[in-house]
């Protein structure tokens, strides 16, 4: 190899070296954005795990927020309290048969947020209607923000959840999402943890 490749090869690997370099620090700076975490949890009679004062997917957003730093937002509604397991789900699958969306308390703004991750329960194949009314409202705001859809479920996984959220903030970055058992949210903390370190936190 004479000297003149010798330096064109010695070029090239600074060039690459230094364009890597920047990507990384993109991905840093991305990942340092703010985070929120909106999420609807309903306490009471749960399946599988009984009656439970915290709410599984709760628990999981407080997870996330100890290991990303994220915010919280937490969709409220009184409309479930105090209703036992089967009266719930009817209700709910009713909900879903007439496209209801109940109301739910305060508000936050969107706009001062680079990721969401959204999370709750799996009611009848999907989020349950009040997370749909919170969708409505805010369906411009998610647009070139990365959108992390989660869920906690007795074995539907994610359901339909990725789609209707895809659906409902188009232009939103929506990711392929995470779910976990209910009864194992208060276990298998390590799951969680897992799942956030493969995004990058």
């Amino acid at each position: 190899m004479n000297i003149k490749s010798i330096i064109t090869a010695a070029i090239a690997l600074l060039i690459s070296t230094a364009c890597s370099g920047g990507a990384k620090q993109e991905e840093v700076m991305n990942k340092d954005g703010k985070s929120l975490v909106v999420f609807f949890s309903h306490a009471g009679d749960n399946y599988a795990v009984g009656n439970i004062e915290v709410g599984n997917t709760k628990i999981m957003a407080d997870y996330i927020t100890e290991v990303t730093g994220a915010e919280q937002f937490e969709i409220v509604t009184h409309k479930y309290d105090g209703m036992a397991y089967t009266p719930l789900i009817n209700l709910a699958k009713e909900e879903v048969k007439n496209g209801e969306l109940p109301e739910y308390e305060g508000d936050i703004d969107l706009n001062k947020y680079d990721t969401v991750f959204i999370g709750g329960p799996v009611w009848w194949g999907t989020y349950p209607q009040v997370m749909f009314t919170f969708f409505k409202k805010h369906a411009n705001d998610l647009k070139g923000k990365t959108v992390i859809p989660f869920t906690t479920h007795e074995g539907s996984g994610l359901a339909n959840c990725v789609e209707d959220v895809k659906e409902a903030f188009p232009g939103a970055n929506v990711t392929k999402g995470f779910s976990i058992y209910g009864h194992e949210v208060r276990t298998e903390k390590k799951k969680v943890e897992k799942w956030l370190n493969g995004l990058g936190y």
